[in-house]
C-alpha cells in the first residue's frame, strides 16, 4: 500500500515519554498555528505512520487526544478533518467541588498505577470467555451512552472485565473493592452535568474503550498498556482543570 506525501514538516519522536503525547502536540501545534487549516483532512494513518516512525496504535491514541480537544472529527470513508484552530475540551461538568476533584485525582492515580498493567496481562493471559465478556461489556457501554446515560456503572464493568482477564485474582479483588463509585462521573452532582458537553466526552470514552479492546483482543500487550494508560491520563488532566478554576 502506497502512502501520500505529507505536506507539512514532521519530526520523528524519540523513544522516550508517552508517543501518543509526542505526536499529538506536534499535530496540534500544526493546527493550531495554521499550518493545517480548517476544513483540510489530516495525512492517512498511513503517512502518518511512517512520518513520525510509530506504530498505528500511537497514531490512533494521538487523534483521539485531538478529538478531546474539539479540533478534528473522523468519519468513515473520509478521514480526520480539522474542525477549528483553537481547543475546546469536552468536560462532563461546569463545576465540581474542590473536595470531590481531589477525590477523583486521588483514585485516577492509583488506577494509573494498575490498570496499565492489567490491560497488559489480559491481552497476554485472556481467554475465549473473557472475549465474549469484553465484548459484551463494550457492547453494554455503547447502549448505555446512546441511551443518553452516564454509564456509570457500564463504564466501571468494562474495567472489572479487564481486571478478570487478567487471570490474577488480586487485580480482580482490587477492582471490585473500588466499585462503581471509581468512575469519576459517579461522584458528579446531576445539578453541575452539561448534557451537551457530556455527551461528547463520553463519546470520547467509547473510542478509548474500543482501542483498548482491541489492542487487548489482537494478545498486544504493548498497545493495551499504552491505550489504557492514555484513556486514564487524559482523564486526570481533564479533571485536574477544575482544580485551576
Amino acid at each position: 500500500m502506497t502512502t501520500e506525501p505529507v505536506r507539512f514538516e514532521i519530526h520523528k519522536v524519540a523513544q522516550r515519554g508517552s508517543l501518543s503525547a509526542h505526536v499529538a502536540d506536534q499535530l496540534e501545534a500544526l493546527i493550531t498555528r495554521g499550518k493545517i487549516a480548517v476544513g483540510e483532512k489530516l495525512p492517512t494513518e498511513n503517512s502518518l505512520c511512517e512520518s513520525f516512525g510509530v506504530s498505528r496504535t500511537v497514531i490512533r491514541e494521538a487523534i483521539t487526544h485531538l478529538k478531546s480537544l474539539g479540533l478534528v472529527e473522523t468519519r468513515r470513508g473520509v478521514g480526520t478533518t480539522v474542525l477549528r484552530s483553537t481547543t475546546i475540551e469536552a468536560r462532563p461538568a461546569e463545576r465540581i467541588n474542590p473536595t470531590t476533584v481531589e477525590d477523583i485525582l486521588h483514585v485516577l492515580e492509583l488506577r494509573l498505577t494498575l490498570e496499565p498493567a492489567a490491560a497488559e496481562l489480559a491481552a497476554l493471559r485472556h481467554g475465549d470467555e473473557d472475549r465474549r465478556r469484553l465484548e459484551e461489556k463494550h457492547a453494554a457501554f455503547i447502549k448505555a451512552c446512546a441511551e443518553k446515560s452516564q454509564a456509570r456503572v457500564e463504564d466501571y464493568e468494562f474495567h472489572l472485565t479487564i481486571a478478570r482477564a487478567t487471570h490474577n485474582p488480586f487485580f480482580h479483588q482490587f477492582y471490585e473493592q473500588l466499585s462503581p463509585s471509581g468512575i469519576p462521573r459517579a461522584k458528579l452532582l446531576s445539578i453541575d452535568i452539561n448534557p451537551a458537553a457530556a455527551e461528547r466526552y463520553l463519546a470520547r470514552v467509547q473510542e478509548e474503550h474500543a482501542y483498548i479492546l482491541e489492542a487487548i483482543l489482537a494478545r498486544d500487550g504493548e498497545a493495551a498498556r499504552e491505550t489504557m494508560f492514555q484513556h486514564l491520563n487524559r482523564a486526570r488532566n481533564m479533571y485536574a482543570q477544575y482544580q485551576e478554576n
